[in-house]
């Protein structure tokens, strides 16, 4: 069997996605590979086809113990024979997993990471034929990354230690180039093959919206998507609870986590998810990394994450099966604050300057007019084009007006300000002087005694703030980055005293029509008819109750639109479905062409 048989026998695909192959190759030639690769994008696929054409057993360090369990589930689906090792396990089940990988009864083993901790798991290592070993969520072992962790440092010297040096395989979807220089290091992959696909998720719709009042804008876009699967991310776990709470009242089918539950809560809200017994996961970050639930069609931000790579990293788990998925962040100046507090760890000292640099990266993704998905590519090196026509940004429309006299007004106060004091104030200050503000610390520091002091008082506060943000974005001010002060920019004088304008541009609000996004699979041969959609819907749902496991495990979103669209008779034409291997089709074929065959004779 050759890796284009596998392809089709297991994973019922008829060709590999773009760098998939290449990196299939390198593995099957012995040489280390490196996989930077979109969420959805087929990872998994490069480590699991060479597995099953290798002898003896691959090993996958993985970090969620939620991820093994679901990439197990769906490799026995289709007729691979898997396990894992964790701690969720009783000592009689790993017993029984291990008996199977000493017969050559088991083709991928899963562990996390902190299981090359163990010296017992290291002698029975030893004594395997291990040809291959990846990393998943690779990005782990590199502090530059957002979501660091020790024992992955342990990766390089359990390989080391190995009778017989493996493969080794890294893989992740999001990593700056300094990340990826970071895991070659790290893991000491030798002249890996190295193939990155790009950043772009072309079916992912993103947008930020800055409404003055957050909760209403997040239940307006929920009503808009009910029925539908999808994620809500909070900051803080007091934001999960006021939120859920105003869903469940709502009628809403929600389920929360965070790390203030206790653990068989989290579980018990992690399957309902899973399982689509809640359509609406309301959570912290604490929820997510290795998700692989492919139905998720949005992913709405309640707060501003506290850098780029966790905000793609979170808005990723949207569309995992080429589907459409929106990517919705509502950002409010608090956004800022907390982002600070959370990046402190809690101790009460000052965030580190890389952490800061990624804040400000953040916010200014938050604040921009031109192409939200341009402004992610450029952070992660990826060339573009200036307007991608497919966020909120492109399909917006906007207003100019000249605020030459405003922009004034703010400078002057900032000036002003610091006579007065001999240091410079943060911004949510320098708005309450300009509003004309009574609080007890505007009068002990008398700067209602200004003369800029209530300039701006007819206008509201998130007015001021998009001054402030135009002039930030024209360089007339900047926000110093250790203590959060408000400062004069490069062209701050030119526009006070040398008769330069400043001009901002405001979106207008609208309703946007869907965009025309990019699929990751092959469309569909025709569009699929809904009701027979929902009938294949239902009978996946059925199946998933009867074995256990998460609808998605039987069948993709992508699945069952391709299997409505071209509306196969035969176990031939169902073998044709994109995502129908041989081992799928013998266990599910007859059950979906039925409800095909009943929906024929309606």
């Amino acid at each position: 069997m050759d890796k284009y048989a596998v392809l089709k026998q297991y994973f019922g695909h008829d060709a590999f996605r773009p760098g998939q192959e290449a990196l299939v190759d390198g593995i099957l030639s012995g040489r280390d590979a490196l996989g930077i690769m979109p969420t959805g994008g087929g990872k998994s696929l490069c480590y699991q086809v060479p597995a099953l054409l290798l002898p003896g057993v691959t090993l996958v360090i993985s970090p969620l113990i939620s991820l093994m369990k679901d990439q197990v589930a769906s490799l026995e689906a289709a007729g691979i024979s898997a396990g894992f090792l964790n701690s969720s396990q009783t000592l009689e089940e790993s017993r029984q997993v291990w008996g199977r990988v000493r017969r050559g009864e088991c083709r991928l083993l899963y562990i996390a990471p902190e299981r090359l901790e163990n010296q017992r798991f290291l002698e029975l290592a030893a004594a395997l034929e291990i040809p291959l070993v990846a990393v998943d969520e690779a990005h782990c072992i590199s502090q530059w990354g957002q979501d660091f962790r020790p024992s992955y440092l342990k990766i390089a010297a359990f390989v080391s230690a190995l009778p017989r040096r493996p493969v080794l395989a890294a893989f992740t979807a999001t990593a700056t180039a300094q990340v990826q220089e970071d895991v070659v290091r790290q893991l000491d992959l030798r002249t890996p093959v190295r193939v990155v696909t790009g950043f772009d998720r072309p079916n992912l719709f993103f947008d930020v919206r800055r409404p003055r009042k957050k909760l209403p804008e997040l239940l307006a876009l929920l009503e808009e998507r009910r029925g539908r699967s999808g994620i809500v991310y909070c900051a803080t776990r007091s934001n999960v609870e006021k939120v859920w709470a105003e869903l469940e009242s709502r009628g809403f089918s929600a389920a929360r986590y965070h790390a203030g539950l206790d653990e068989e809560e989290r579980r018990i809200s992690q399957e309902d998810f899973q399982y689509d017994r809640r359509q609406i996961m309301v959570a912290t970050n604490a929820f997510g990394m290795g998700i692989d639930k492919s139905n998720v069609s949005f992913v709405l931000h309640y707060n501003m994450p506290k850098n780029l790579e966790s905000y793609y990293q979170e808005a990723g788990r949207g569309g995992r099966d080429g589907e459409a998925a929106d990517c919705v962040l509502l950002y409010g100046a608090g956004d800022v604050a907390t982002a600070r507090v959370l990046l402190t760890h809690g101790e009460g000292g000052d965030p580190e300057p890389r952490e800061l640099e990624r804040l400000n990266a953040m916010v200014d993704y938050c604040k921009t007019n031109d192409c939200l998905r341009g402004r992610i590519l450029d952070y992660f090196g990826q060339p573009h084009p200036e307007r991608c026509g497919g966020c909120g940004n492109c399909q917006g429309m906007f207003s100019q007006a000249d605020v030459t006299v405003q922009a004034q007004m703010i400078l002057s106060c900032i000036k002003r300000v610091r006579d007065r004091l001999g240091y410079y104030v943060g911004a949510a200050l320098i708005v309450q002087v300009l509003r004309g503000g009574h609080s007890q610390r505007i009068k002990e520091l008398g700067l209602d005694q200004l003369s800029t002091y209530g300039l701006m008082r007819e206008e509201t506060q998130e007015r001021v703030r998009a001054y402030l943000d135009c002039l930030e974005a024209t360089e007339c001010v900047y926000t110093e980055t250790e203590h959060g002060t408000l400062r004069p920019g490069a062209k701050a004088n030119a526009v006070l005293f040398h008769g330069e304008r400043v001009h901002m541009l405001s979106r207008v609000e609208r309703q946007i029509e869907a965009p025309v996004r990019q699929k990751a699979e092959r469309v569909p041969a025709a569009p699929p008819d809904q009701s027979l959609l929902a009938a294949l819907r239902a009978e996946r749902t059925r199946l998933a109750r009867q074995e256990g496991v998460p609808p998605y495990i039987i069948f993709s979103n992508a699945a069952l639109a391709d299997m409505a669209a071209r509306v196969p008779r035969t176990p031939e034409e169902f073998l044709e479905v994109s995502g129908v291997g041989q081992v799928k089709a013998r266990r599910y074929g007859s059950a979906f062409l039925a409800v095909i065959a009943a929906w024929w004779e309606e």
